[in-house]
């Protein structure tokens, strides 16, 4: 059994920071991708940050330049700086990771449960 658990969200005034972490536990053989997406009610979710095992990234336009995810894979975690936040970035972000949970099996995605950001104007 595989958890993602997401922590370090909440209000922030525009123009703040905020680090958020998601920390993957329990059967993991290996773990390729690993990203942040974003989704806001009427809304599709939507991809926000990438990044591999070997450390590549890739983000999306409207976060080029203020996001930066990072990894750290002796504890299996993500992060994501979020930083000059816009009112627009207000979401609930989820983490996944594609991960192996045997050598016998093919990657599977899994999902945190999502954390609340909120940026005032």
């Amino acid at each position: 059994q595989v958890q993602l658990v997401e922590s370090g969200g909440g209000l922030v005034q525009a123009g703040g920071s905020l680090r958020l972490s998601c920390a993957a536990s329990g059967s993991i053989f290996s773990i390729n991708a690993m990203g942040w997406y974003r989704q806001v009610p009427g809304k599709q979710r939507e991809l926000v940050a990438v990044i591999t095992s070997g450390g590549s990234t890739g983000y999306a336009d409207s976060v080029k330049g203020r996001f930066t995810i990072s990894r750290d894979n002796t504890k299996n975690t993500v992060y994501l700086q979020m930083n000059s936040l816009k009112p627009e970035d207000t979401a609930v972000y989820f983490c996944n990771a594609d991960l192996y949970t045997s050598t016998y099996s093919g990657p599977s995605r899994y999902w945190g449960q999502g954390t609340q950001v909120t940026v005032s104007s």
